[in-house]
């Protein structure tokens, strides 16, 4: 099964997650004269396969023939991903925020932050092409780097898996941190559980929403006649009782 990345015109990603992405790689100078002509590529539609997994990224882009190309991603270190985990857990306005998937602006930020977030430097990151060119990067790699961008504008959870981190753990630190509140987030803020599904793999399909069930005003009623013939019993037993003695 193909996975394409869409052709179009104008901004190739257009989410938080896919704008950074692209920025890193337009940050480094390595990759400067490559890009451009990935860039066209991309618009137009000649990437028509690409995956993102656990360390490596394939995918087929279409040029004068179907190249096929390879790029490895290397595995974040144990260190950088606590330290990321560890600062995200500070910034988390809210733990009920960051249950119902949202993530502020300042933990994206530092998640993006060049050389110590996320992303990869150019070291961590090896390629290939079946194509001829013999150019450090060919114009199909360069395409394929922009359609992680792109993919990741409508998959950004894609981006933990690729440097082999989990992103469940934020929610760990920010529970082992106690700095979150309780208070509500803005509702302008929350999305449904399906997002949490998909970006921390939370299912909240079993949990039972409804009130406690409390008893009917008829059930209550019919309880009380009971209590009072009860009480009346005991009542002519005691009568009883003393009346023998005063004989």
């Amino acid at each position: 099964m193909l996975s394409p990345v869409a052709a179009s015109r104008g901004a190739i990603a257009k989410s938080f997650w896919g704008k950074a992405w692209c920025r890193n790689l337009e940050h480094y100078s390595d990759y400067s004269n490559r890009l451009p002509r990935g860039r066209n590529y991309l618009r137009n539609g000649s990437v028509i396969d690409l995956k993102i997994g656990p360390g490596e990224v394939t995918a087929q882009v279409m040029g004068s023939s179907l190249y096929r190309i390879t790029v490895s991603v290397r595995e974040l270190a144990g260190a950088h991903w606590r330290a990321i985990a560890r600062d995200c857990a500070r910034s988390i306005d809210t733990l009920v925020e960051l249950l119902q998937g949202q993530l502020s602006t300042s933990v994206m930020e530092r998640i993006a932050r060049p050389g110590t977030g996320l992303f990869p430097s150019p070291m961590e990151i090896a390629f290939s092409c079946s194509c001829p060119d013999s150019a450090a990067m060919c114009k199909h790699v360069a395409a394929t780097l922009y359609g992680i961008g792109a993919r990741l504008d409508s998959e950004p959870e894609l981006l933990f898996g690729l440097r082999k981190v989990d992103a469940k753990e934020l929610i760990a630190r920010a529970g082992e941190s106690g700095t979150p509140g309780g208070k509500l987030p803005n509702a302008a803020r929350i999305l449904d559980s399906s997002k949490l599904a998909d970006v921390f793999g939370i299912d909240f399909g079993g949990v039972d929403a409804k009130p406690p069930h409390k008893p009917t005003a008829e059930k209550a009623k019919s309880v009380a006649p009971r209590k009072a013939k009860s009480a009346n019993r005991i009542g002519k037993r005691s009568a009883r009782g003393k009346s023998g003695k005063a004989r």
